[in-house]
């Protein structure tokens, strides 16, 4: 019998700035200072800032103090995020005696080192929501060509007792200096493998136009089979809001996945990142994410808010123009619009679009996992089935505030460009663009988490990308070519065609972008110089494209439509694209 040691290594805490110790010092003295109340999973603790203080130093503050690093904290004031570093408190309107909750970034990687008796070792990188079950596949896979460990084979022990496959590490890992044991049944053979190219042949079926009733009817069947027996703890089926709508098989390979993972008894994972409740959903082995499952009631400052963000006293979301409810709606909006080269979806038939955003679509779902008001009671079944989006899960290697930008290549950021342009995204951070290592040597960016894109107006759009080198590179002309092919009008109809009725602001918000960013590549605009138009510079200066809108409607006369609004904002915009390009 050969043993190998599994031990976690933490991740280190960044050390805090000596300046801001100085600072805390200047505010117990100042006149400026405020005594404000943070708040985090419920614990409120007073705190003393500058209403000079920018939204920077307010998170190193808290870093000095409570050991959090300003990397992992998202700020909520007043039903608004504190999104802009570098604006002052006193311009988000943080008065004495505010409120203001923290959201933990929690890292969800843990590091574990596997050393065998004979002092081989390698280093796993495992997210802290998978199972005892995918740590032995990530063995069995990285063991390929150094060591060979059936999965069968395995048990995992940790302070004297055998861990099941289906415990989850953030469970088991409650301290730094935790050790799993790996035991191994046999010997671990050490062997060379040769890796060999195989031809594969693909074969293409015709869709079967009936695909959608058969797929409902096989679901319906088999929770019905649960019903007879007494038991329903779980529900999921599609949410047709336009029956006519056939979804493609790439779509139901991901729903019956999803499905079969449920059935067999795996529960969602609720992630520890983001503000709102978003669920990573295993397949039928417990092994592998297959999705990531977002219900609309869960959302940021919704009823069932999982965050202990407060409820939205007026329905709008954290970003300025959107509403709480609608981020679902949404995350399947930025999917359809993400047209592939080829032309929109349902004539092309291809899985993903130009950006690469993960396929994405609404379902309705049940799980004792899920947040619900009275502590996990799912009550009724047909009143708890939750509505929220359902979006395929992409391997990568981690997100783009791991790594600095010069990893990517300029065409990999040209494309979340404009993506993010056209849908004026009101949240495009690092964080929720994702990188994959491709065999090719390539990185990969897989845009997702777009609840806030085509907002009801333009306030709040900001993209991360602008600081990165690639964005003050041109367009190349195959990125040209796919944004001429661009049709807001189309798109509007599409978007009401699986269901959407878009609202007339974020129908304008689509138009504008979409002038926007046909415009600027005619005259030769980088993304920067785009991006910039519909950005603003600080909090409470309002950026060119809000200037544009303003001046547009200063301009209609009593009685004019729509389309008298926008030939007023495209003269507009002309005139302003035509002083840049000078």
């Amino acid at each position: 019998m050969s043993v190998a040691g599994v031990a976690l290594r933490p991740i280190l805490k960044e050390s805090a700035n000596s300046q801001f110790h100085r600072q805390e010092r200047i505010a117990r003295c100042s006149s400026e200072s405020i005594l404000i109340y943070l708040t985090v999973d419920g614990a409120v603790t007073p705190l003393r800032v500058l209403e000079s203080d920018s939204i920077a130093s307010v998170k190193m503050r808290i870093q000095t103090r409570n050991g959090v690093s300003e990397k992992k904290q998202l700020l909520v004031s007043n039903g608004r995020e504190l999104a802009r570093n570098n604006n002052l408190v006193k311009e988000y309107g943080v008065t004495a005696g505010n409120v203001v909750h923290m959201v933990l970034r929690l890292s969800d990687m843990i590091f574990i080192v596997v050393r065998t008796m004979c002092g081989k070792e390698f280093e796993l990188k495992v997210d802290r929501r998978r199972n005892v079950a995918h740590l032995k596949h990530c063995i069995k896979k990285k063991g390929k060509g150094f060591i060979d460990l059936v999965e069968d084979e395995q048990e995992f022990f940790c302070c004297g007792q055998k861990l099941d496959e289906k415990r989850i590490f953030d469970d088991i890992c409650k301290n730094d200096d935790d050790v799993i044991h790996l035991i191994v049944k046999k010997s671990a053979k050490v062997k060379a493998t040769v890796a060999r190219n195989k031809d594969l042949e693909l074969s293409v079926v015709a869709e079967d136009l009936n695909l959608n009733e058969q797929k409902q009817n096989e679901i319906v069947k088999v929770i019905e089979e649960q019903r007879r027996g007494g038991v329903v703890d779980f529900w999921l089926e599609p949410f047709f809001v336009n029956p006519r709508i056939n979804f493609l098989p790439f779509l139901w390979d991901m729903i019956d996945s999803t499905f079969n993972g449920l059935k067999n008894g795996n529960k969602p994972v609720r992630s520890s990142e983001g503000t709102g409740g978003a669920y990573f959903m295993q397949d039928s082995r417990g092994v592998e994410y297959v999705s990531v499952f977002k219900p609309i009631d869960e959302e940021p400052m919704a009823v069932n808010n999982p965050r202990g963000l407060p409820v939205s006293s007026n329905g709008e979301g954290l970003k300025r123009g959107t509403k709480v409810g609608e981020g679902a709606v949404r995350e399947v909006a930025a999917y359809i619009l993400d047209h592939p080269k080829a032309g929109p979806r349902l004539a092309s038939g291809e899985a993903i679009g130009f950006a690469g955003v993960p396929p994405t679509v609404l379902v309705r779902c049940l799980h004792e996992a899920f947040n619900y008001p009275n502590d996990g009671d799912c009550g009724s079944l047909m009143m708890d089935r939750k509505v929220g989006s359902l979006q395929k899960f992409m391997s990568n290697d981690g997100n783009c505030e791991d790594i600095g930008p010069g990893a990517f290549s300029v065409a990999e950021v040209h494309k979340i460009s404009v993506l993010d342009i056209r849908m004026a995204n009101a949240d495009r951070h690092a964080g929720n663009i994702l990188f994959r290592k491709e065999s090719s040597g390539e990185t990969l960016l897989i845009p997702i988490d777009h609840g806030y894109c085509l907002p009801e107006k333009f306030e709040d759009c900001t993209f991360d990308w602008l600081y990165w080198p690639q964005a003050r590179q041109p367009y190349s002309p195959d990125t040209v070519e796919y944004i001429n092919t661009l049709d807001a009008e189309k798109d509007i109809e599409l978007l009401k065609y699986y269901g959407w009725d878009v609202p007339v602001e974020s129908a304008r918000t689509l138009r504008l972008s979409t002038m926007l960013l046909k415009k600027g590549v005619e005259r030769g605009l980088t993304p920067f110089a785009i991006g910039n138009i519909m950005c603003r510079e600080n909090l409470n200066k309002k950026s060119v494209i809000e200037e544009i809108v303003f001046e547009a409607q200063e301009s209609l006369l009593s009685g004019m439509d729509e389309s008298a609004f926008l030939e007023f904002a495209s003269q507009i915009m002309d005139s302003r694209l035509g002083e840049l390009s000078k």
